[in-house]
């Protein structure tokens, strides 16, 4: 008794590796992202040509009419969070008056080290 030959099937086309390099690639890019928080109120750095700093330890922010943020604390409450001692770097509004500015840092003479951040022209 012969049997005929079974018929030959075109093999599925599997999808499968595609998905694993797409999950692969998303992964990556996530993985290589700079998560970081956004800034608690709009500030426009202002412009200067410095070196680069290393980041402080507490960051307080200023808008241009003058708020004080720090994370979700606001005003007088944003002063008092910062650690005595630590490198507090400033992120304030380029359209802050400078002399809000001069008037903030006697408040900050317990800070170990105060850095304004800028960004280059």
């Amino acid at each position: 008794m012969r049997f005929a030959p079974p018929a030959r099937r075109e093999p599925r086309e599997t999808v499968v590796p595609m998905i694993n390099v797409v999950f692969l690639l998303l992964i990556f890019l996530l993985l290589s992202a700079t998560l970081a928080p956004a800034p608690p109120v709009d500030v426009t750095l202002p412009e200067a040509r410095a070196d680069a700093a290393d980041p402080g330890e507490a960051t307080l922010h200023i808008a241009a009419d003058g708020t004080l943020a720090m994370g979700a604390l606001r005003g007088e409450a944003a002063l008092a969070a910062l650690p005595p001692g630590a490198r507090v770097e400033i992120r304030a509004d380029a359209g802050l008056p400078a002399a809000a500015l001069a008037a903030l840092l006697p408040r900050l003479a317990g800070a170990g080290e105060v850095v304004l951040v800028t960004v280059p022209p």
